[in-house]
């Protein structure tokens, strides 16, 4: 008797502790008050609608959706042939590269912006929209190697075989054989690639200067001087806008059918 009530009382504890700052944040967005305080002090959307009136959330906005669509495409148009090289072929260190290519998750990422601030952007006054493109790619870089090399170890080398066999060329053979069937891998690698760009924090940090900063850090910013629940209301529409990619994934690629 114990056993049973013991297992939904521990799923419901781990479901409050995983839904229950993001309830907390919804509520707090929706509060009629002047700060940001939890219960909220009556409902009220005009907090929401405050979000799209800030200029600089604007701004930060298309900057972070340019970096996390941008270097996560220019990752995979990268990390695909890669992943194919170390899959397909035996490569001399190739156990070297894997480990040289999964270096940025390694490394925490306020060294990185740190690193590439003090040897790339300051010595040479590279341009800082190109610096944080870079950066973000190269965050990426690891997840769209990893994903697509794990749907190209679990998808069979004979069927490409057998394309090149009844004529096809080898790259023929990639686009119309190989790349539909780890397709699964790709858009996992994409929104892996997206979520951890657009959330980027450390990197960011030592990147961004006034006029050029992403979302997470223009919140950071706006918290400092403001204490308002427009950032709560920002969050709340930044959670449903990443359930919403999820779910346009499962409903018009059938994400769940190919994993």
């Amino acid at each position: 008797m114990m056993r049973r009530l013991f297992s939904p009382l521990v799923l419901f504890l781990l479901l409050v502790f995983l839904i229950g700052p993001f309830i907390i944040i919804v509520a707090a967005s929706l509060s009629g008050g002047e700060t940001l305080a939890f219960p909220p002090q009556g409902l009220s959307l005009r907090w929401v609608a405050k979000v799209f009136t800030v200029d600089s959330f604007r701004a930060s906005f298309g900057m972070s959706m340019f970096l996390a669509i941008g270097g996560t495409l220019f990752a995979l148009i990268l990390g695909i042939p890669a992943a194919y090289a170390l899959s397909r072929y035996k490569l001399p260190g190739g156990e070297t590269i894997r480990t040289m290519v999964s270096v940025p998750i390694i490394v925490p990422g306020i060294i990185v912006g740190l690193a590439i601030l003090r040897y790339l952007v300051v010595p040479f006054s590279f341009d800082i929209t190109l610096a944080l493109f870079f950066a973000h790619t190269a965050l990426v870089l690891p997840y769209a190697v990893r994903v697509v090399s794990a749907s190209l170890n679990n998808l069979r080398s004979d069927m490409e075989e057998a394309a090149v066999l009844l004529g096809s060329s080898r790259l023929g053979a990639f686009f119309r054989v190989v790349l539909p069937n780890i397709r699964s891998g790709v858009l996992a690698a994409f929104i892996l690639g997206f979520v951890t760009s657009f959330n980027q924090v450390p990197v960011s940090l030592f990147l961004a200067k006034p006029g050029v900063q992403t979302l997470p850090i223009d919140m950071l910013g706006y918290m400092e001087t403001t204490y308002d629940p427009s950032v709560a209301a920002l969050s709340a529409l930044l959670a449903f806008l990443s359930i919403g990619i999820v779910f346009l994934a499962e409903r018009f690629l059938g994400f769940s059918r190919y994993v």
